[in-house]
């Protein structure tokens, strides 16, 4: 647990020093993440794909930018003919379902189906709960730092991905 930021002889530590201890919880918080979601697509007969297609559709919803399968698949790292397995499959498992995009009815955007939803309210709602627990001595003020310096890590982030020529999720 991480109560003060402070370097092994118990000094505070400064701007340098703060900025890699983020970095490294960064990575750290990246790990615990995507050790969860491996435990959770196994007991879920999900592939790593089929997971990470499944949160990449739920940020994406969540950002108001709705995914579709060329997007997905730049994410992903996926070919046009791979992609069309995984969304096929995951339709007829009832993850995902097609749907015209609103704003422009030729394209066709990717949604949670019922399924999808189950499997994803099963895995958030419990990670919610253990999330609002941890948090829950922080004061408000500190919240809302903490939402901002996320904000501009995850900018950041996609920026770089979008640097190395990969597409952001």
């Amino acid at each position: 647990m991480h109560d003060e930021a402070t370097d092994d002889g118990g000094e505070a530590l400064d701007r340098t020093g703060l900025e890699s201890a983020m970095a490294s919880d960064l990575r750290a918080l990246s790990a615990a993440s995507e050790q969860i979601g491996r435990v959770f697509a196994g007991r879920h007969d999900l592939s790593a794909n089929d997971f990470q297609a499944l949160l990449r559709i739920m940020v994406a919803d969540v950002d108001g930018e709705p995914l579709t399968v060329g997007k997905l698949g730049s994410s992903l790292g996926m070919s046009s003919a791979a992609m069309t397995y995984l969304v096929e499959r995951m339709i007829n498992s009832e993850h995902i379902r097609r749907e015209p995009d609103p704003s422009d009815r030729r394209r066709v955007i990717l949604r949670y189906d019922d399924h999808g939803m189950e499997v994803a309210r099963e895995f958030f709602g419990p990670l919610g709960a253990v999330t609002r627990a941890a948090l829950a001595d922080l004061d408000d003020s500190d919240l809302a730092t903490a939402h901002r310096v996320f904000g501009v890590l995850i900018d950041a982030l996609r920026g770089y991905a979008r640097d190395l020529g990969e597409s952001p999720s």
